[in-house]
Parts: C-alpha cells; sequence; structure tokens
C-alpha cells in the first residue's frame, strides 16, 4: 500500500505523540503518602470548630460553604500525590514546584487531562520537579487539611523528596527550593503554609493562577516579610480582580512597590500582578493572559 504524504505525516506526528507520551509515563507517578492534606481530623483554622461536624448512617462527614455536606470516604480519603520528573530536569540548579489544584478536581483528570498542568510543566523546558497533593476529591471546597497545621509542609516536602528519589534514582530533592503554584481554591492551603508551614527559606516564590479569592492578610504578611528574596505573582482575572486590588492596597500601605504585568524574568524578589482581563476562570489554566500560561510563567524562570 502507498502511502500519500499527509497520511505519512500524520503517522509521524502520531507516532511522536505516542512516544512523548510513554516518555512522561516513565517520569509520573500518582502514589499515596503518609502526610497527605487528607484524612483530616482537626478543626478548622480560627473558628475552633471540628473539621468533620457531620455523622449520618455510621459515616463522618464536612460541611462546605460551597458544596453542602461531603463525607470523609468519598472526599476525604484520598493521600495521593502526583510526582513527576521534569522533561527539562538536569539537576543542578532545580526547582521543586508545588501545584494546589482547585475545586471539583482530581488528579488524573482536571489537574492532569484537561488543565495539561504536566504537559505545561514540560514545555516550560524548567529544569525541575513537579509536585501536586490531592485536596478535597471533585469538591466544592477549598479546604486546607493538614496543610493547616504548623509545621506540616515541611514534613510533606520531606516525604516528597523521598519518593521521587525512589523514582528517579537521583538525589537532591531534600535541599531543593521551592516555588509554590494555586489555582482557585488552592489559595487556602498556601496561605497557610507561608504562615507557619515549616519550609523556611526553601520557599523561593508563590505563583497564584486565579487563586485570589481570601486570606489576603496571610499572602501581605508573607509578601512583606519576603519580598527582597522571593518573588509573588499573582495573574487573576474577573473572579478574583477585587481580593487582587485589596493585596496591592495592602502591599502600598506597607510600603510595598509592586508591578503590573508578567516579570521579564523571574528571578530574587519582586512583586508582579498580571490583569488577564477577561479570562474565564473555569479555563484560566489554559486560557488566560497567555495560552498555558503555567508554561508561560515558568518559562520565565529559566
Amino acid at each position: 500500500m502507498i502511502l500519500d504524504r499527509r497520511t505519512l505525516i500524520a503517522s509521524a506526528a502520531a507516532a511522536a505523540a505516542f512516544g512523548t507520551a510513554q516518555a512522561q509515563s516513565r517520569r509520573t507517578a500518582i502514589v499515596p503518602f503518609e502526610n497527605s492534606a487528607f484524612p483530616y481530623e482537626g478543626t478548622i483554622p480560627d473558628s475552633g470548630k471540628p473539621f468533620l461536624d457531620v455523622t449520618k448512617d455510621g459515616k463522618r462527614g464536612h460541611t462546605s460553604p460551597r458544596g453542602g455536606v461531603y463525607f470523609t470516604e468519598a472526599t476525604y480519603s484520598d493521600r495521593r500525590t502526583l510526582l513527576h520528573i521534569g522533561a527539562g530536569f538536569r539537576g543542578g540548579q532545580s526547582v521543586m514546584v508545588v501545584f494546589f489544584h482547585g475545586n471539583k478536581a482530581t488528579l488524573s483528570g482536571e489537574v492532569m487531562a484537561r488543565q495539561r498542568v504536566v504537559a505545561q510543566f514540560d514545555a516550560s523546558g524548567i529544569n525541575g520537579v513537579l509536585v501536586a497533593p490531592q485536596l478535597a476529591v471533585n469538591a466544592l471546597d477549598s479546604s486546607g487539611g493538614r496543610f493547616w497545621e504548623a509545621g506540616f509542609f515541611g514534613r510533606y516536602l520531606d516525604e516528597a523528596a523521598q519518593k521521587l528519589s525512589q523514582i528517579s534514582g537521583a538525589g537532591g530533592f531534600q535541599s531543593m527550593p521551592v516555588i509554590i503554584v494555586a489555582y482557585s481554591g488552592g489559595y487556602n492551603p498556601v496561605a497557610y503554609i507561608l504562615q507557619n508551614g515549616g519550609a523556611g527559606g526553601r520557599i523561593q516564590g508563590v505563583i497564584l493562577l486565579d487563586a485570589l479569592f481570601g486570606e489576603v492578610p496571610r499572602f501581605a504578611q508573607w509578601i512583606t516579610g519576603n519580598s527582597n528574596r522571593a518573588f509573588f505573582v499573582s495573574a487573576y482575572g474577573p473572579s478574583s480582580r477585587n481580593e487582587n486590588a485589596q493585596l496591592k492596597s495592602s502591599l502600598a500601605g506597607r510600603g510595598i512597590s509592586v508591578q503590573d504585568g508578567a516579570p521579564q524574568r523571574l528571578s530574587g524578589g519582586g512583586v508582579w500582578f498580571i490583569d488577564s482581563h477577561g479570562a474565564a476562570h473555569n479555563d484560566f489554566m489554559t486560557r488566560a493572559w497567555v495560552a498555558n500560561p503555567l508554561r508561560d510563567i515558568l518559562a520565565r524562570l529559566k
């Protein structure tokens, strides 16, 4: 059978895509963690109220302000974390990017398939690894669970380093600088991590992708104490415009200078706000101020 040129090109493209997927699968794992966001049996910060506040038919659950009652077995029991050795990982001056997903998400579905977080990470060319904990499963709930606990993030990073070493055969993850990225409801655990997560000076930057929906004072406090050595970027659309305006105003009152627009290069300190104008919140991870905004912003770290 003779194949025409278009068929040959299509076949080659399919083979390349298959090869890319195969290579990625060898560098990617979703594995259970001892130090996971959930299960969580503590209290809700600043309220003293128990997180698990509902019992029905022998099942315990939590009342989410937006989603109603969710039960532990279905929503708050997934201990897994996504680990990915980036296509551009070379060791040396590498970084660990920790991604906190938003509401109604699972790692394999929303994070990997629809938002293409792993693909964007690789396309950025960043010399690094990606770590993404599962939070509340497929729920309208931004709760941080154990990330609310003092010092927990430090223990989580230690376990991530151990498991990254296992899947890669490499070392050095224990001391890697950390960059935190949050989309949507991921802002909540990040705010508490910045306040008392136990990571110390390892956090070299924070990137919010339409994610500032509360905890403005906690973000302002961290920026104030770290703006000379660590960067902060918040990109927003109509959904979080008001909270971003509040944070800018708070920083101005503290004498912290900010810049509008995407930075040319991310390194050291600095604060940037990126107005994505009419970008839709639900599609922000793939269409914001540019297509594939995670790829764009991480590429600025090189």
